[in-house]
């Protein structure tokens, strides 16, 4: 890294505004555009991951305009270093929102005659530094110097500043002086994070660095930025000053998908109203040629019900899916890596595949059974739940890599055969969360019923926890531990009254394709207090089973895909269902649709609105089940271009008065177009 003594003043003119708040360590900022030129922005993705105090945000900035330089303001609670900035690929953006996008699949129903016992139910199972001190610049109105370039290196495409200031009248003098039509008022709001000694994180883009198309767009390599803090927070609400009346197709509103990765927590809002976008809802066939539409419409019913809200649509394991968008979607661990990972001072050796953990097991020298039951036999028993310990002893490893102790149990078994009274008798684990898992997990097993007249049967289990983890904890499968949620908000200007604070989460479920005993599918999001997240925006064009019913037992609700053609060769289960389509690329999907339009009578029962009558389906189906939009594509066409990021369009208005625009830009980024001299 190299620093700089002293920096002419034009340079500080490149550095524009932003504004970090007091409520939390994270970003936000402004576009800060010349006099000439006006900045919009309709939808923002981040990822952040998080572990312990430390915090890794990444974020990409798209922008469409004129091949000038341009600079990106990140308000940052630490001087950062070379060390603590990097670029990213495009693509790794792209494979997390696919993963956690909205899905729609389709099912055919086999034939109830044919359904033999034991394959009901078939779907749904998992398928797969600091610098040192430099020149003041920016006058404050005593005259003295207030602005001051901390640090100063170069990043990919990026050259980058740290700057510092000890007024906010400084800064705000500054970009006038330099320009800048920032607007009136600024100065009160730059004042409370100037004074909690924020600094600026600037990244000045050299266009010779990057190439525009046709029409003067360019993608820029995501930045991510790593910091530590207590606060798990994104600031939002100031980056909405002068946003513009009217951003894309929503009037004004803007979109913003946050990604959390985390070893083995869910994240919600502490601060705004949850709500959970409903899931596993029939619809008509019509929603496969308007996905996006339809789940655009379902998600602005959703808001209506829940005013105010930030809805969660995605929250599961980072290397799995079920039904996943194409063989290669689950995370593996170089892409959690590249995202911070290697950052994360529990998981980083994890990631790589090294480092030592912890394996749990059953003490079965200690393992002891009162008369009434065979102690064999409950050995078994328990040998066959050991994968609930397991999971337990990995979320607890999440939390913190080696864990090490005993555990000692004590509970019953009642003439039903089941266990009561479960309770930890001696634990040297320093984990509660550990021994309330295990508790709760034992609490569901159920045992041989015990001998006649043997009345309540005790039963002591200790659980060992040594050194030494399995390979599954390590390695390619590391990626396991994460979970990935998926937060989605939509607002303007009057919506966000306080920046988005993050809080851990119950795990949660739904949106699978299981039933229970009485064959209905589950429904809504369900959290529990044991086990993994399983929770995704998933939606299905059914088509009931159509032939004869010629038996006496016929088995109806058994779903799989399309019926084979003749000659064809299957399985036992029928052939395999199309991937799922994804929507993607909401913020330009066309809104107002009539969600009515796209439902079942009985998903419009359960939204509260009457459907409208279904489009009636095409009398042959076709020869091939229509591919799968790819990761990187929209569910539909956009009537407007969008970009997976930050999209930045800057023209200049005819009749216009010179003005500039300032809004939010990534919820971090500030992006200042350069006024060139002369």
């Amino acid at each position: 890294m190299r620093t700089r003594s002293a920096l002419p003043l034009t340079l500080a003119g490149l550095l524009g505004l932003a504004l970090y708040p007091a409520t939390g360590h994270a970003f936000c900022g402004f576009y800060v555009a010349g006099a000439d030129a006006s900045v919009f922005n309709d939808a923002t993705v981040v990822v952040l991951m998080r572990d312990g105090e430390r915090t890794v945000l990444s974020m990409q900035n798209d922008y469409r305009g004129p091949p000038e330089a341009f600079a990106m303001v990140v308000p940052v609670p630490v001087v950062l270093g070379e060390d603590d900035v990097k670029v990213l690929r495009p693509e790794l953006f792209e494979r997390v929102e696919t993963l956690s996008s909205p899905r729609l699949v389709e099912y055919w129903e086999r034939d109830p005659c044919a359904v033999g016992p034991g394959q009901a139910g078939i779907l749904g199972l998992v398928g797969a530094g600091s610098g040192g001190g430099g020149y003041g610049a920016g006058l404050g109105g005593l005259g003295k110097r207030t602005v001051t370039v901390e640090a100063e290196f170069a990043v990919g495409e990026y050259e980058v500043v740290i700057l510092s200031a000890t007024e906010s009248s400084g800064l705000d003098t500054w970009l006038r002086e330099e320009g800048y039509a920032i607007p009136a008022g600024a100065e009160p709001l730059l004042r409370p994070y100037v004074e909690q000694g924020s600094k600026f994180f600037v990244a000045k883009v050299d266009p010779s660095k990057v190439r525009f198309d046709a029409q003067g767009r360019t993608t820029l390599s995501p930045l991510r930025i790593h910091y530590d803090s207590q606060d798990f927070a994104l600031p939002v609400r100031l980056g909405l000053i002068n946003a513009p009346a009217s951003a894309g197709q929503g009037g004004g509103e803007q979109d913003l998908l946050v990604h959390i990765l985390a070893p083995g927590t869910r994240y919600e809002l502490a601060n705004y109203p949850n709500a959970f976008i409903p899931t596993n809802l029939d619809v008509d066939v019509s929603a496969k040629q308007h996905f996006g539409e339809f789940y655009v419409s379902l998600f602005d019913h959703t808001l209506e019900q829940n005013p105010g809200a930030v809805v969660t649509e995605y929250a599961w394991g980072s290397n799995t899916c079920d039904p996943c968008p194409g063989p290669a979607a689950p995370m593996t661990n170089k892409e959690l890596l590249e995202l911070g990972g290697d950052v994360l001072p529990n998981w980083s050796g994890r990631l790589r595949g090294g480092g030592v953990g912890s394996r749990v097991r059953i003490d079965m020298a200690e393992f002891a059974v009162a008369e009434g039951l065979d102690r064999d036999i409950a050995r078994r028993i328990v040998r066959a739940h050991t994968n609930e310990l397991r999971s337990c002893h990995s979320q607890a490893m999440s939390r913190s890599p080696k864990i090490e102790g005993r555990i000692e149990l004590d509970f019953t078994i009642g003439a039903t055969g089941r266990s009561a009274d479960v309770e930890v008798a001696n634990s040297s684990v320093d984990d509660p969360l550990l021994d309330q898992c295990v508790v709760e997990a034992v609490e569901r097993w159920k045992f041989p019923k015990p001998k006649r007249d043997a009345g309540i049967i005790a039963v002591h289990m200790p659980l060992v926890i040594t050194e030494g983890g399995p390979a599954q904890s390590f390695g390619p499968t590391a990626s396991a531990n994460f979970v990935l949620t998926r937060l989605h908000a939509r607002y303007d200007q009057s919506s966000l009254g306080e920046d988005l604070v993050f809080q851990a989460a119950k795990p949660v479920v739904g949106g699978r394709e299981l039933r229970n005993e009485d064959g209905e599918l589950e429904q809504g999001a369900a959290p529990v207090d044991f086990g993994r997240d399983a929770f995704q925006a998933r939606y299905a064009v059914r088509h009931p089973w159509a032939g004869d019913i010629d038996c006496d037992l016929p088995m109806r609700g058994v779903w799989g895909g399309p019926p084979a053609e003749p000659g064809e060769e299957v399985g036992p289960w029928g052939t395999e269902p199309a991937a799922p389509q994804v929507a993607r690329q909401l913020a330009s999907t066309k809104r107002g649709l009539g969600l009515s339009s796209f439902v079942t009578a009985s998903t419009g029962t359960m939204l509260g609105i009457e459907a409208s009558p279904p489009e009636p389906e095409p009398t042959a189906e076709p020869e091939t089940p229509a591919p799968a939009v790819s990761e990187a594509e929209p569910a539909e066409p956009a009537e407007t271009p969008e970009t997976s990021g930050c999209a930045c369009a800057l023209e200049p208005e005819a009749g216009e008065t010179p003005r500039s625009w300032l809004l939010t830009a990534l919820l971090g980024l500030g992006l200042i177009r350069l006024r060139r001299p002369g």
